[in-house]
């Protein structure tokens, strides 16, 4: 419509015409009050009976809740209204009516179940708070890619149809691709780090994965967004910098640019970017801590992952984002790197939040010998690879990446009870529509 107007910009005294939803028709008998919602805000359109064309009333007040609407007048001051001004109509068009009975609430006055909400998204998202996070998760998605640029690293996308898995096992999606078994890639890792041999040698990417988790939890999804980087000629505390950057830059951005989003989430007094450097502990300081606790029925001995109980004890005792470091080789992916000098540990690193893990990453083996080595520790053929493995044959410099779960991100971030409130159209063992 070329002559809109956004309710948020109607001034008192102009004539406009602004379109959006019906929010809310209140009737006091001799005036009455429609409450007209687009995308800026809302706005008051007022209707005094006696003194209007009678169809015009009657089409305003017949109309049901979240019809979409256009009404054009003029824009005069008024204190009560809920944004301080409102609209006397001279005319309203009724663009599309919605039925009269809806499947959930978008006014937020009668709660729905997150399933009925997933089912009827587009009605969820006229809601303030629910559009408010994907408000912020876009201002986080070109926060962290301002900052990769601010640090020279070129955007890139990778196909996320692969003949292979990145980390081989049963987290792969099988597909038929021209009567050849293919599968959904589970993480850009091999691609990234083929790219930082190229003359890219810094990259990163914020693109989707695709992992048949078994697990159906408030926190897995099988269809997610990674935000990978990979840099040449940097080690794995490097690596760490970037991340502890990128991860300050997102919060610091929503901050500063989302207050009425934050407001809208009830979240804009205790909203505050994390300012002091991340504490870094080994893994073996971590277990010892995790022990410390006494919160797990049995003591985490060497070599032993972390368990989420393990992750939520440690994370209360540390309060803040923190990484762990120095992990056994042997629970790390065959790409990660072992220190120099101490080949029972790697260098791979995982980001944590109080509440979970956000990040993994490490410095990769640039070697081939090792890297070729290290598919055969791990049960994987190497000959499977070869696209990837053969480039480590021509000049491929030391390298360190990370990938950062964006819901993941946001979910910690808003401090959301289930990460699909963080996805637009979640997908997971029960959902695959809408």
């Amino acid at each position: 419509m070329r002559n809109r107007t956004y309710t948020a910009d109607a001034e008192p005294g102009d004539t406009v015409t602004v379109a959006g939803w019906v929010h809310e028709v209140r009737d006091l008998g001799g005036i009455a009050f429609l409450i007209l919602r687009d995308t800026s805000g809302k706005i008051q359109v007022k209707f005094e009976k006696d003194e209007m064309d009678d169809d015009l009333v009657e089409t305003g007040l017949g109309v049901h809740r979240e019809s979409v609407i256009s009404v054009t007048g003029e824009v005069a001051e008024e204190p009560r209204a809920p944004t301080g001004v409102e609209v006397t109509p001279e005319s309203l068009d009724v663009i599309a009516e919605a039925e009269a009975q809806l499947p959930l609430d978008p006014s937020g006055k009668v709660d729905a179940e997150l399933s009925t909400r997933l089912d009827n998204r587009t009605l969820d998202l006229r809601k303030d708070e629910v559009k408010a996070i994907f408000e912020i998760r876009a201002e986080v998605q070109r926060a962290v890619r301002d900052e990769f640029r601010n640090l020279r690293a070129t955007e890139i996308n990778t196909p996320k149809i692969v003949a292979t898995g990145t980390e081989g096992g049963t987290e792969l999606f099988p597909i038929t691709y021209f009567g050849q078994e293919a599968f959904m890639n589970q993480s850009p890792q091999l691609f990234k780090q083929l790219m930082v041999g190229s003359g890219l040698e810094r990259v990163f990417e914020v693109g989707p994965i695709f992992r048949a988790e078994e697990h159906n939890t408030p926190r897995h999804l099988n269809e997610a967004t990674s935000i990978d980087f990979e840099s040449a000629f940097i080690d794995h505390t490097e690596a760490m910098d970037v991340c502890e950057a990128v991860v300050k830059a997102a919060y610091e951005a929503v901050e500063e640019n989302c207050q009425d989003e934050l407001e809208a989430l009830g979240l804009a007094e205790e909203f505050e970017a994390p300012s002091g450097e991340f504490p870094r502990l080994t893994y073996e300081e971590a277990i010892q801590r995790i022990n410390a606790t006494g919160e797990l029925d049995e003591q985490l001995v060497w070599g032993d992952d972390l368990p989420t109980e393990g992750e939520k004890a440690l994370g209360e005792d540390v309060g803040e984002h923190y990484f762990i470091t120095d992990w056994p080789s042997e629970i790390k992916p065959f790409y990660i790197k072992d220190h120099d000098d101490d080949e029972t540990l790697s260098t791979g690193f995982d980001m944590m939040h109080p509440n979970m893990e956000l990040v993994s990453g490490g410095q990769r083996e640039h070697r081939f010998d090792h890297l070729v080595a290290g598919f055969e520790q791990q049960g994987l053929d190497p000959d499977a690879f070869e696209y990837y493995t053969k480039m480590f044959k021509y000049g491929m410099p030391p390298h360190a990446g990370f990938g950062l779960g964006g819901e993941r991100l946001i979910m910690t971030m808003l401090g959301l009870e289930n990460i699909r409130e963080a996805v637009l159209f979640p997908r997971d063992r029960q959902r695959l529509s809408p």
